[in-house]
């Protein structure tokens, strides 16, 4: 089955100018991405609009993604405009790193503003990444009220608004951004995680990739968490055997495909199947 999806509603468009016009007024740009999906869960085009603007990415829900895999990818962005950091939006964890990183990345800014006199600079910067990936919850942790409207449906944050932080940094929200075609991989990847509306897509082939993808490299943890004694080389006899283990069967002994789906999908997606990370920095050269 062919599970390309084609999303791109004329607000990305206005979303991809309104970040190249709202770039004047920040001094750096915070992408938030997905640690589990590092390249999936960032617009291709968002390096090409940003150019050199100093950027500091968010790796978000890290605590989700294998540590070593994560350490790599820190080691695949940074550059001299670019800082990577672990964070956990809503717990706040590693988010402290933002204020030093970014005195980091405008040192020679803020060294000139004070020969200048001006002493008391407020540094601003635009928060960008695609719907669902955590930017509200980030935006909400940094401001520590709900000034952003967090919802789990994507595109939910709309209005561009500039949020006073306790660390003194003013943060500008924009929409989500998304681009014209994903690659089969990259929605894929967006939908196991619930980037993408499980509405619009097959739940139980969905769920059956996620096994596929699952068994190359983490087999072991499918047999664990599900009690297997061994995978067999086809998915759907796996996702069979998963749902008599955890009783996902109707009457006359069928197998219940949207229910072990679901339950499939849930548990990988609260990292009840432990720590996950589904893309590697040396298969994505062009990070």
């Amino acid at each position: 089955m062919d599970m390309k999806i084609n999303w791109f509603p004329g607000h990305m468009v206005k979303t991809r100018r309104e970040i190249s016009e709202n770039l004047k007024l920040v001094d750096a740009v915070i992408e938030i991405r997905d640690a589990r999906i590092v390249m999936s869960s960032t617009n291709p085009e968002i390096k090409k609009i940003l150019g050199t603007k100093p950027r500091i990415i968010l790796l978000n829900k890290a605590d989700m993604a294998e540590d070593q895999v994560t350490k790599r990818w820190k080691s695949a962005l940074e550059d001299e405009t670019t800082l990577v950091l672990e964070v956990n939006s809503l717990t706040g964890k590693g988010l402290n790193g933002i204020k030093p990183a970014l005195l980091t990345l405008l040192k020679e800014k803020l060294e000139r503003n004070k020969e200048r006199g001006l002493v008391n600079y407020t540094m601003r910067a635009m928060v960008v990444g695609i719907p669902n990936v955590g930017k509200s919850s980030f935006i909400n942790r940094m401001a520590k009220n709900a000034i952003a409207k967090v919802g789990d449906r994507p595109g939910v944050t709309k209005n561009k608004q500039w949020i006073k932080t306790k660390e003194g940094v003013e943060l500008l929200d924009t929409p989500g951004i998304l681009w014209p075609k994903f690659e089969e991989e990259t929605s894929l990847h967006l939908a196991f995680t619930g980037a993408i509306k499980d509405e619009i897509m097959d739940i139980e082939t969905l769920a059956l990739k996620l096994i596929e993808k699952l068994s190359v490299h983490y087999g072991h943890r499918l047999m664990e968490r599900y009690g297997l004694e061994e995978l067999s080389d086809s998915s759907l006899e796996n996702m069979d055997t998963i749902a008599k283990k955890r009783g996902c069967i109707i009457k006359g002994g069928e197998i219940d495909y949207q229910r072990v789906a679901v339950m499939l999908l849930d548990e990988f997606r609260s990292a009840k199947l432990g720590k996950i990370s589904l893309e590697w920095p040396e298969v994505h050269h062009d990070a």
